[in-house]
């Protein structure tokens, strides 16, 4: 199969009947000679040259490079007749008109001779690039259907988060990267219409952002719509409907033994978009398979549904603004709610802090997450989110009730397809408990160093086992890990 057969689909899909390929362009897809609203980006000249190499035999080659255009019909396998013009900055394929059917020529006809088949490229092939473009309605269709064309095309690319600012294109992110999509609608008041309601109208010209679970295209999305110097701006994060399991995370530690902890507090902490929501998920879906308990879950806005096992464990989430007013209420009533596991959306303030805390001191298994960039500055901003006078006081209760803090950031993999998570683990171990409670947070990094053997793995070490394994390349290790030195082989 060439490799423009992906787009001679998409062509044949939305019933048209022209595709234009110029190098620095977007594909363009034409219907009676208007053109199908699609999403692509630019084609390069190495995509160009992708798409088109399986048709480019050396006779049309010499043909282009005379000045000449190489015109021949192309028929890819159930998609009909296209007649071909090939040139040296642009390729046009147009649909011919399917032949009436017959099974016999007419008396005095001679047989067609059957068409040639298109060359063929003996090196095997490439592999098809992932769908780039869907369908955008046409102008007098709904706002909401814009939406779910823009949705759905972002599920295509496999894209985490979706971008829109007044008068730009979207942008998607995709494996950690901002990529820009052409001929993107560029109103977010009215592609988001249905979202503004008169609340929503009022927060942000007060200029509070507005927050919201929505469902698009079947697709649940955490959505955050904002005023910037521009105008009206949005950021929407795909949100998956089932926990992920361990297992499924390939993930380069073993933290399973944390889901079987009775109490305490574990923390998953890394910056914005490194996967601390999806780990937490996980190990909540381990505590439910492993014992017969209530998980509560507050969060802002919901993002997983959990898989119950037969043994009778029961799962409530609520979700901050729809079920509870805020995280310290919610906190507060989930201590009457006989949890045996609170998931903890993320603790915001000292108030969410302190619920916290206490909620691990009584016997239950708090699992939360926070913005740090490592385990030992986790305890730092924990501490430092109180007045002096109180700092004492947070630091027994922290050493008291911390079972672990695992810090993690989602690196490339050096497959080039997708991310993985590398992880630096603190154990609340007796040693790291002095550590903690006499305020010697500088040396927490040492005993993450030193204490293997008690669960504990430091990242530059969690690094140099992905590098060795194959799982990321060193350049990636070196970048991550913020390290002038080599990361031994």
């Amino acid at each position: 199969m060439a490799q423009v057969d992906t787009l001679l689909r998409m062509l044949s899909q939305h019933q048209g009947d022209e595709l234009i390929l110029t190098p620095g362009n977007p594909p363009r897809l034409l219907r009676s000679g208007g053109p199908l609203r699609l999403f692509f980006p630019q084609v390069d000249d190495a995509m160009y040259d992708l798409l088109l190499g399986d048709l480019l035999t050396a006779e049309r080659k010499a043909e282009i490079a005379q000045g000449e255009t190489s015109r021949f019909d192309y028929s890819p396998s159930g998609l009909g007749r296209f007649e071909v013009e090939l040139g040296a900055s642009q390729a046009r394929f147009r649909r011919r008109p399917e032949p009436p059917p017959s099974s016999h020529p007419r008396d005095g006809e001679a047989t067609p001779p059957p068409a040639a088949p298109p060359a063929v490229d003996m090196a095997p092939p490439a592999p098809s690039p992932p769908p780039t473009a869907l369908p955008s309605p046409r102008a007098h269709e709904p706002a909401s259907r814009q939406l779910e064309a823009l949705v759905e095309h972002v599920l295509a690319l496999g894209a985490s988060d979706l971008h829109l600012a007044d008068g730009e294109p979207a942008s998607v992110r995709v494996d950690g990267t901002l990529q820009s999509l052409e001929g993107t609608p560029g109103d977010v008041s009215v592609l988001l219409r249905e979202q503004l309601d008169e609340e929503a109208r009022q927060q942000l010209a007060s200029g509070v952002g507005v927050d919201r679970a929505v469902t698009v295209a079947g697709t649940r999305l955490r959505l955050h719509m904002y005023v910037c110097d521009t105008g009206l701006a949005a950021a929407m994060r795909v949100l998956r409907r089932r926990a992920p399991s361990l297992r499924e995370l390939d993930l380069p530690v073993d933290i399973s033994g944390l889901a079987r902890l009775k109490n305490g507090l574990v923390i998953v902490t890394g910056p914005t978009g490194s996967g601390k929501s999806t780990t937490l998920a996980a190990l909540a879906q381990e505590a439910l398979r492993l014992r017969r308990g209530l998980l509560i879950t507050l969060e802002d806005p919901i993002e997983y549904t959990y898989e119950l096992p037969r043994h009778g464990a029961l799962v409530r989430q609520r979700e901050l603004g729809r079920h509870v007013r805020d995280f310290p209420s919610g906190l507060r009533d989930a201590l009457r709610e006989d949890p045996d596991v609170l998931l903890i959306g993320e603790m915001r303030d000292p108030e969410s802090i302190q619920l916290a805390l206490t909620a691990a001191e009584t016997g239950h298994l708090v699992l939360t997450s926070l913005h740090a960039r490592t385990a030992p500055s986790a305890i730092e901003r924990i501490v430092d989110a109180y007045p002096p006078e109180r700092q004492n006081q947070i630091r027994v209760q922290l050493a008291d009730c911390m079972q672990a803090v695992i810090a993690q950031q989602l690196l490339p993999r050096a497959s080039g397809s997708g991310r993985i998570a590398a992880m630096e683990v603190l154990r609340g171990t007796r040693p790291v408990q002095h550590l903690i409670r006499d305020g010697r947070t500088a040396q927490l990094l040492s005993a993450i160093q030193t204490a293997a053997a008690d669960g504990m793995m430091p990242m530059e070490r969690c690094l140099r086992d992905m590098v060795r394994r194959g799982s990321i390349t060193r350049d990636v290790a070196h970048a991550a890990a913020g390290m002038t030195h080599r990361v031994a082989p």
